[in-house]
């Protein structure tokens, strides 16, 4: 028997390929995984800024900026004399945050250099990463709050969001909510819709505070006492 392949179907795979190549081509420098990394705080930076964070020269950065933009992982908004950067979407970041957790695997195996505040909690792009959020995200999963795939919240979970007041904008086109593979903690932390909405909400309410210019999130004695509460996490 013979199988044919469609053209079509021929010309979708080498567009694919070709596509994850160019992805790949562009992450594949320290100097823009660096400048990446900075943009996973929600951020949108200045050139000048992630030259400095990068420790490279401006006109390099520019070089790579460009690569970056026309590999469609970073945006620009021009505003006035200046033009800021930041990551594409939060696909980008969950592509970022996966990316650290294969690399943290990979080779010899080092103690981790990770300061312990960045891993107790911190921010990924627009929703919350380390040890709190995975603590809470095994809290909702254990109590039904997700649907089967997870990338729905369950009744239950819906219903639970809205007794806290968490509020989750129906017109986005991005999931409900997902699971984020957290790379300090090799577990996951809710992404999505409902974890922007969570974080935008615990940030609201004083229950935790950002560290602007980092993704350093602090924990406030207001939010210990919330998340033992809520989620039954002992944050110390």
């Amino acid at each position: 028997m013979n199988l044919k392949v469609s053209k079509t179907a021929v010309d979708e795979t080498d567009y694919l390929e070709t596509s994850m190549s160019v992805v790949a081509s562009a992450i594949a420098d320290p100097s823009r995984v660096s400048i990446l990394c900075a943009l996973m705080d929600g951020r949108a930076w200045t050139a000048t800024e992630l030259s400095t964070v990068a420790n490279i020269a401006a006109s390099t950065t520019s070089a790579h900026l460009a690569k970056l933009l026309n590999s469609r992982l970073v945006t620009c908004l021009s505003q006035g004399r200046h033009r800021y950067y930041r990551l594409a979407g939060s696909d980008i970041a969950a592509l970022l945050e996966t990316l650290m957790v294969v690399s943290m695997h990979s080779g010899k195996t080092l103690e981790t250099k990770t300061p312990s505040h960045l891993r107790v909690a911190r921010t990924c792009y627009d929703h919350m990463a380390g040890e709190v959020a995975v603590g809470i995200y095994n809290f909702m999963f254990k109590e039904g709050w997700f649907s089967p795939d997870g990338n729905l919240l369950s009744p239950t979970g819906t219903l639970q969001f809205q007794n806290m007041g968490v509020l989750i904008d129906p017109n986005s086109r991005r999931k409900s909510s997902c699971a984020c593979l957290d790379w300090s903690e090799r577990r996951f932390h809710l992404g999505g819709g409902a974890g922007a909405a969570l974080m935008l909400f615990f940030e609201q309410k004083g229950w935790i505070t950002k560290i602007a210019g980092y993704r350093e999130v602090v924990i406030t004695e207001k939010g210990k006492v919330a998340f033992l509460r809520l989620f039954q996490l002992t944050v110390n």
